[in-house]
């Protein structure tokens, strides 16, 4: 950390300063150190960092900073495209923002839109929300888009697929010229940039994080499995002694399918795919967070909105349709400040070649394990 960082964390208000003591950090992260003097200039920033790298507080902390309770006007906006990354991040903004007298509010689709303008009405400083619902509420003059300094788009590829991107398009022109945008994601494919730089200023910094030399390392295995075979596969690992894990799979229809045969043989488990509300999905994820069950079975919209440390197995029951997918999936373990993650991809000799493909591509040492005496083994 050099000089002028140092200074910086010396110098933020109280309320950050005792929340930064509180999360016992001792330093800033790498894509923290190269943002935050960018941001604090009022540039636009597009950055690409490793998940649990720490890129949350690389844009909170010095938007926070900046942001005047005082004033009854909504300061920040903050998208993100599901609703636990939206509640995740609207905790997250409570948690660093306790005795500052900064109000803030989330916004998500599926929730009462009468109680959420209610909560308008009291000028939150910050909002986080989905762009669906941000948006609706601007069209009704609710959240006020010329009042906005600063547009911050989280895990920004996924806010600019074709489903998102008429919105958000939407969303920023109605800001105001001079209005900061700030994009960040664990991936950002060329083709995001390019959609980006029509949203950005011309000199928008681009920073790219390829490795955070504090992240934990993660393990990246494999075990070579029968489709009939996976579920046995995972309720055995799920059964090891410290497992706390999340297995994805893509299909909702298969994923509820094997959660009732795990139910059945007395596993106790969570479920979270976008066909379950969002109190359902919030109470899988309090529960999960609790301890009450030792597995989370997941679609991939939860892939971006789960931030735990003791996460420690990501089980892939299929192979992710991308390398970003991959990597925003075992983004889930290994998060700053935890111990290691192990993720284990459940194969089927054509799903192996795929996934060997993706461990050359991610420069990853893949290795292929087994079940042994209920324990993961060398093979």
């Amino acid at each position: 950390m050099n000089e002028d960082t140092q200074q910086w964390l010396e110098d933020l208000p109280s309320f950050l300063s005792e929340a930064w003591k509180n999360a016992e950090f001792t330093s800033l992260t790498t894509v923290q150190n190269e943002a935050i003097p960018h941001i604090t200039r009022g540039a636009d920033v597009l950055a690409e960092a490793p998940t649990g790298s720490g890129k949350t507080l690389a844009y909170l902390l010095p938007l926070l900073k900046e942001v005047n309770p005082d004033s009854k006007r909504t300061q920040v906006l903050i998208l993100a495209s599901s609703h636990e990354l939206v509640m995740q991040l609207h905790q997250e903004i409570l948690d660093w923002t306790k005795g500052s007298g900064i109000k803030s509010t989330a916004l998500i689709g599926g929730a009462n839109i009468k109680r959420q303008m209610e909560k308008l009405k009291k000028k939150p400083q910050v909002i986080v929300g989905t762009p669906g619902r941000v948006y609706e509420l601007m069209k009704k003059k609710k959240v006020k888009a010329h009042e906005l300094r600063t547009v911050v788009m989280d895990e920004a590829d996924q806010l600019l697929i074709p489903e998102h991107l008429d919105v958000v398009r939407g969303i920023l022109s109605s800001t105001l010229k001079e209005c900061q945008k700030l994009m960040f994601s664990a991936t950002l494919p060329e083709e995001v940039l390019d959609l980006a730089h029509d949203f950005m200023d011309e000199e928008a910094e681009v920073i790219r994080i390829e490795k955070e030399v504090e992240k934990p390392d993660v393990d990246h295995t494999y075990i070579v499995s029968e489709d009939r075979d996976k579920l046995e596969t995972l309720r055995k690992l799920a059964r090891m002694e410290g497992f706390k894990g999340l297995a994805f799979m893509g299909d909702i229809t298969k994923l509820n399918v094997f959660a009732e045969k795990l139910a059945y043989q007395n596993l106790d488990i969570g479920l979270l795919h976008s066909d379950a509300d969002k109190q359902q999905r919030a109470k899988a994820i309090r529960e999960f967070r609790k301890g009450e069950f030792p597995l989370l079975m997941a679609t991939d919209v939860a892939a971006r909105g789960i931030d735990m440390k003791d996460i420690n197995y990501i089980v892939n029951l299929d192979m992710p349709k991308s390398i970003s997918a991959y990597i925003h999936r075992a983004g889930r373990t290994g998060r700053l400040g935890a111990t290691e993650g192990t993720v284990v991809s459940l194969v089927n000799p054509v799903e192996e070649k795929r996934l060997k493909k993706y461990a050359r591509e991610l420069d990853l040492n893949l290795l292929e394990k087994k079940m042994y005496k209920g324990q993961l083994q060398d093979a």
